[in-house]
C-alpha cells in the first residue's frame, strides 16, 4: 500500500482489515463466513454483519448479470477440487452431481439481513469477491480520514485513488500469463495508467496443479462444475469498485473471451482485457473499446 497522509494509518488499516477477516475469511474458523457454511440452519441473522450482507447481495445481482459464471455458492465444487478448504481427492462424475445439487445463486436469498438457504447443506465461498472488497473497505477507511492520493493492493487486486508519488496517474501492469505457481515470473504484457478506478486480475496461469499427468486450473464453471478449460489465459477488468472487478474478472475466465467481451462491452463503467491463446505460438491481447479495442 501506497498513501499521502500526515499520520501513519498502518494500525488503522490492520485493526480494519482483522475485523474483515473476522467476517469474510473462508480459513477463519470463527469468521462469519465459516458460521453462515456450518450453520444447519435454513435462515441465518446477519442483521449486525454489514460486509457481509453486501458481500452476499452484491454476489447475488453479479451472479444474475453474468448468467451464473460468477457465482458465491460454488464453495462445495471449489472444495472438491482441492481448491478451498479441503483437499482434492479423486473427483468423479456422480460426486459433482451431488454436490451441484447445492450449488446456484438461486438457493440463497438475503431480506432484511436475514440470509435464508433453500437447503443447509449450501456453502458460500468469497475468495472470488474478498479481496477486491477488502480493498474496498480500506480505500473508504482512508477517504474518511481525508486521504485522496493512494494505491491500495491485496492479492493482485487493486483501487487506486488520485496521482502518484510523482503526481501523476498510477501506471499498472498486466503480467503476460505463464504457468508460474511461483509467481516469480513478472514479465508484463501491458501497462495500464489509470486514477479513481479499481482493477482485478484473474488468470488460471498461477493457481493450478497437476495430478496423474492433468493440469488441474483454479476456476470452476458452476454450470458444469468442472475446470474450465479454453482459450482464455486471465481476464483484467475496471470497474469503479473492486468487489465487481474481481467478480467480474472471475466470471470472465469462466465465460472464455468471446462472450465475456459480448458482456463487457455492455457494462457501464467497466472495461475489460484479455489475454489469450488459440493454438498459437503467441499470446493475443483483445480489449473493450473504452481501452481501445474493436467491437469484433
Amino acid at each position: 500500500m501506497t498513501y499521502q497522509a500526515s499520520d501513519d494509518l498502518q494500525k488503522d488499516i490492520e485493526d480494519e482489515l482483522q475485523r474483515f477477516d473476522e467476517a469474510l475469511s473462508m480459513f477463519n474458523p470463527n469468521s462469519t463466513l465459516s458460521r453462515i457454511n456450518k450453520s444447519g440452519a435454513e435462515k441465518i441473522d446477519l442483521r449486525k454483519e454489514l460486509w457481509t450482507c453486501k458481500v452476499i447481495k452484491e454476489s447475488i445481482k453479479l451472479s444474475k448479470i453474468t448468467d451464473g459464471a460468477f457465482d458465491i455458492t460454488v464453495a462445495p465444487l471449489v472444495n472438491a477440487w482441492g481448491f478451498g478448504f479441503k483437499s482434492m481427492g479423486d473427483v468423479t462424475q456422480k460426486d459433482i452431481d451431488s454436490l451441484r445439487q447445492f450449488v446456484g445463486y438461486r438457493l440463497i436469498h438475503l431480506k432484511k439481513g436475514i440470509l435464508t438457504k433453500a437447503d443447509p447443506r449450501v456453502q458460500l465461498d468469497a475468495s472470488a469477491v474478498a479481496k477486491g472488497y477488502a480493498c474496498d473497505v480500506v480505500a473508504e477507511l482512508l477517504r474518511k480520514k481525508g486521504v485522496r492520493n493512494f494505491m491500495i493492493e491485496i492479492g493482485g487486486e487493486m483501487v487506486l485513488n488520485g496521482h502518484n508519488p510523482k503526481g501523476a496517474n498510477w501506471q499498472i501492469g498486466v503480467n503476460k500469463p505463464t504457468d508460474d505457481p511461483t509467481s516469480t515470473n513478472m514479465d508484463l504484457q501491458k501497462i495500464l495508467t489509470i486514477t479513481d478506478k479499481a482493477i482485478a486480475t484473474s488468470g488460471n496461469y498461477r493457481k493450478f496443479y497437476e495430478k496423474n499427468g492433468k493440469k488441474y486450473a483454479h476456476t470452476i464453471d458452476p454450470a458444469t462444475g468442472y475446470p474450465v478449460q479454453h482459450s482464455l489465459l486471465s481476464a483484467t477488468v475496471i470497474a469503479n469498485n473492486c468487489l465487481t472487478a474481481d467478480a467480474l474478472a472471475t466470471a470472465f475466465m469462466v465465460m472464455g473471451v468471446e462472450k465475456a467481451k459480448l458482456l463487457a462491452e455492455k457494462l457501464p463503467d467497466v472495461e475489460a482485457l484479455f489475454i489469450y491463446n488459440d493454438g498459437g505460438s503467441e499470446n493475443k491481447v483483445s480489449y473493450t473499446t473504452g481501452l481501445g479495442g474493436s467491437r469484433n
